[in-house]
């Protein structure tokens, strides 16, 4: 990660250009549906086609990709819509084709929607890509029809893709599988999942010893370098990488090398760096090449290989360029480990630090993608001019790093839905489409390790990128709607077919449930609300023993009673949070919970008690402040096991 300097280099920049576009759009055309990411060609007909009588899906016999198509297409279907839609391989209301068209290259799509509606692709993945479109628009009518009219559509960027730090915070692989549906829903197409890293040692007494650093997959040639706090079994991987697959979304995983290696380090001290420091590997150090050239095996090797994709990422980036002999082994560092991959049959993927690290030793570039996240450290034109295909993925205008106080919280999707596309890296714009742009990213980095935000919190903050860039990595510049209307027409979207992970009831505020008494055990009709929301309730207090829950969910739990100090308060992603209130034996009152993304407060008897906001933390004897969050998305699945009375609880959005 870049430092504060130079985000607020690029923020100036950024806040420049969005003052002096004179970017305009066209009005969309009142016929075309509204798609995200939006349509490349739309020629309407007259009138709908009617989903009555249960339509039948037809495909080519024998053709099993397009049958897994057909059958994920149908099993979507029912989840929004409540009907299902019967497969064939005879005459049917809608026809699945394999049909060669070098306009539409491999991920383009054509839909016919007539008295019928084929869907025609030269690959599986643009038919799979078609059934997104279809969703979207259907959910427009609950399912019942759709505008009949013919569809051309395609990529203007093949690689359309998002990068999350799994190293300093531990994502679990239920929100992974649920994140590869969104992304899939939006025809996003990589996901990277960076495997490693370690947190800022500043925060933790300035000791390596103590500072957070985590690794994120089992490792059975290294018992023990698997993070206890959360960490992903080969088998899930691999079943993940497959489930993923079948969604057309390649998993890129990242083990992150030679620096941000402290979880490695910690378990092979010898091949920690005493000079540059316990987070960089040692390269001058036969120890280091060994253990790491085992660990890419371990993963890469054998007949069934854990990282199963075509890609592989090693890392590269932030090392130390102090001296001259350094900048050279660390050169030779990176050729190594692109040639091993390579071995393996993989195309290597590495972060640009070849600015960085200007030298003499050769570093392979054929064949080689690389992420260009800051051009201090690798210079686009450069980089292309020495073989390198670029991933755009530029640090000043799509990191999001939450709650830290640089880079962004929440990214700036006026000015990239305006002014950005994957050409555009950092301040060095190429033109659109050009070759050497593979295509773009975004990023989730949780840099600082501890700081309470929970999974929910950085899902609250990719979810509107997700959409908005989805539309800059397909459609690329030509976007027929104002910011303004497409944030408007975008509102009511679904994350995905079954997914709800912000917790979103209805799409209205006021009241959304009312229940005249909740008992004991009870199950809920809806998992947990989201930002923003009010929780009110009435209480006649009983005594109740410590760890008692008043609702839980799959991802939280509310207290009556917290486990250690018997307030009210909530635990969610292994942190505790308490009010400064408690429920006494006799007590009635009542009782507000309101949550936004920055705070929960609570309300006794129409009095602000608590408000737990962002907390600022010192540290480092005062030269480093961290951002702690104590944020909720309240749990509503089932109530707990509690003695005290529980009436008129109202759920409410704001």
């Amino acid at each position: 990660m870049a430092r504060l300097d130079r985000y607020l280099l690029r923020t100036v920049f950024i806040s420049i250009l969005a003052c002096m576009s004179l970017i305009t759009a066209t009005a969309s055309p009142d016929s075309k549906p509204f798609v995200i990411p939006e349509l490349k060609s739309w020629e309407p007909l007259e009138g709908n086609f009617h989903f009555e009588g249960k339509p039948v899906i037809c495909i080519p016999a024998k053709d099993t990709s397009l049958f897994n198509i057909a059958k994920m297409f149908s099993d979507d279907w029912e989840t929004m819509f409540g009907t299902r839609l019967q497969v064939r391989s005879r005459k049917g209301d809608i026809i699945f084709t394999i049909e060669e068209d070098a306009h539409l290259g491999k991920e383009g799509y054509r839909i016919t929607i007539s008295d019928d509606i084929t869907v025609s692709a030269p690959t599986p993945a643009g038919i799979f890509w078609a059934t997104r479109t279809l969703l979207q628009i259907a959910d427009g009518t609950g399912g019942k029809s759709l505008p009949k009219g013919v569809i051309t559509d395609w990529p203007d960027y093949a690689i359309r893709g998002f990068m999350m730090d799994c190293g300093r915070k531990y994502i679990p692989m239920d929100y992974l599988r649920d994140l590869i549906r969104i992304m899939a829903y939006y025809k996003m197409n990589t996901l990277q999942v960076h495997l490693n890293d370690n947190g800022f040692k500043q925060y933790f007494g300035q000791d390596w010893g103590k500072t957070y650093a985590a690794f994120r997959l089992e490792s059975e040639y290294f018992p023990g370098l698997a993070a206890q706090d959360g960490f992903y079994t080969k088998e899930e991987f691999i079943d993940f990488q497959r489930e993923a697959a079948g969604m057309y979304v390649e998993i890129i995983p990242e083990i992150d090398v030679p620096a941000h290696s402290l979880a490695l380090t910690r378990y092979r001290p010898e091949t920690g760096s005493k000079e540059y420091g316990m987070d960089h590997l040692d390269l001058f150090k036969e120890e280091t090449y060994s253990f790491v050239d085992s660990l890419f095996t371990e993963y890469l090797g054998g007949s069934e290989p854990v990282f199963i994709g075509p890609k592989v990422h090693i890392g590269t980036d932030e090392y130390s360029n102090k001296d001259k002999e350094v900048v050279e082994k660390f050169r030779a560092f990176t050729d190594h480990y692109i040639r091993l991959v390579e071995s393996f049959g993989k195309q290597a993927v590495v972060w640009g630090a070849l600015t960085h690290a200007d030298g003499h030793t050769p570093v392979k570039s054929e064949n080689v993608l690389m992420n260009a996240w800051y051009n201090g450290y690798a210079d686009p034109k450069d980089m292309v001019e020495q073989g390198y295909r670029l991933i755009s993925i530029p640090d000043g205008y799509v990191y999001i790093v939450p709650a830290a106080g640089y880079y962004y919280d929440f990214l700036n999707e006026r000015f990239l839905y305006e002014s950005w596309t994957p050409a555009h890296v950092g301040e060095t714009v190429f033109e659109e489409r050009d070759p050497s742009i593979a295509g773009g990213m975004f990023a989730v980095w949780n840099d600082h390790a501890g700081n309470g935000i929970s999974v929910k919190d950085i899902h609250y903050r990719l979810f509107s990128p997700m959409q908005t860039l989805s539309v800059k990595m397909w459609t690329g510049e030509n976007t027929s709607m104002t910011y303004d209307e497409f944030d408007k027409a975008r509102k009511n979207t679904a994350e995905a077919p079954g997914i709800n992970v912000n917790g979103r009831i209805g799409d209205t505020t006021g009241r959304v449930l009312f229940m005249e008494k909740v008992r004991p055990g009870q199950k809920m009709p809806y998992n947990e609300i989201g930002y923003d929301y009010t929780v009110s309730f009435t209480i006649e207090g009983r005594d109740e023993m410590p760890g008692t829950e008043l609702f839980r969910s799959d991802n939280a739990v509310f207290y009556l009673s917290d486990p250690i100090s018997g307030m009210l308060g909530f635990a969610r992603d292994g942190y505790l949070n308490t009010f400064r209130y408690r429920i006494r034996e006799g007590e009635k009152a009542e009782i507000t919970i309101s949550g936004d993304s920055k705070s929960t407060t609570l309300t006794v008897n129409g009095k602000v008690i608590d408000r737990l906001d962002i907390e600022k933390r010192w540290y480092d004897e005062g030269k480093s402040t961290m951002y702690y969050v104590r944020t909720l998305v309240f749990p509503l699945k089932t109530a707990g096991d509690f003695k005290s009375r529980i009436t008129g609880l109202e759920i409410r959005n704001h």
